[in-house]
């Protein structure tokens, strides 16, 4: 089996076990999207969704949020992890986007990661999301350890990572393989242990290799 099939054949098995794979944050527009992904940095998914109604219900679009008070903002969203740093950021790109967009939320990557507290991993989830733009591949704890996991990159940053998985992955599948990814590293391949044995993966997975090595 060459390099190519072996990848061609993780994707397949990810996609049949993990078909509903998605985006777990709630969201009703891009703004609101952008803003839940400011939020996640550090946070749970399910943290995010149960501070984000009440956010949105006090400041459902961009304008409102560039006009709330940030002290506001913190009070909202105190419960996840950083949100002095996140209330600011999100006040600012709101203000910006207001200011430089139109009130729109870019959708080139170009122009989103000029918007605080926005990198790439943000603007890859919010443009795939959002506008249906694959980019890039969002990287997040589980992309970046599966990845290293499976032989798909050696690197360490997350901008390498992404660099070598945009070489490998089929830029249809740029956005999808991101959420196939975390659904199997929720699932199986967990960081502290992963369920090797049970894993629909084991056969291709140079982990699982030298795993058996060792004990050997």
């Amino acid at each position: 089996m060459t390099e190519e099939q072996r990848i061609q054949e993780i994707i397949k098995r990810l996609q049949k076990e993990y078909s509903r794979a998605r985006i777990a944050l709630e969201y009703k527009d891009p703004f609101q999207l952008l803003v839940a992904v400011i939020l996640s940095a550090q946070c749970t998914d399910k943290r995010v969704n149960m501070i984000t109604p009440r956010l949105f219900e006090r400041f459902p679009g961009v304008r409102e949020m560039a006009e709330a008070d940030v002290r506001e903002i913190e009070e909202i969203i105190r419960s996840c992890g950083f949100f002095r740093n996140k209330a600011k950021n999100i006040k600012a790109a709101a203000s910006m986007i207001l200011a430089k967009f139109g009130g729109r939320v870019p959708d080139n990557m170009e122009d989103i990661i000029r918007l605080p507290g926005v990198a790439r991993k943000t603007g890859n989830v919010v443009l795939y999301n959002a506008y249906g733009v694959k980019a890039g591949i969002a990287v997040d704890t589980h992309v970046k350890r599966l990845a290293r996991r499976l032989g798909l990159s050696s690197e360490k940053d997350p901008v390498k990572i992404e660099r070598d998985l945009m070489e490998k992955i089929p830029k249809d599948l740029w956005g999808e393989i991101t959420y196939l990814l975390i659904d199997h590293g929720r699932k199986v391949c967990k960081a502290r242990k992963p369920d090797c044995e049970n894993c629909i993966l084991r056969d291709l997975c140079p982990y699982y290799r030298s795993l058996k090595g060792k004990q050997e």
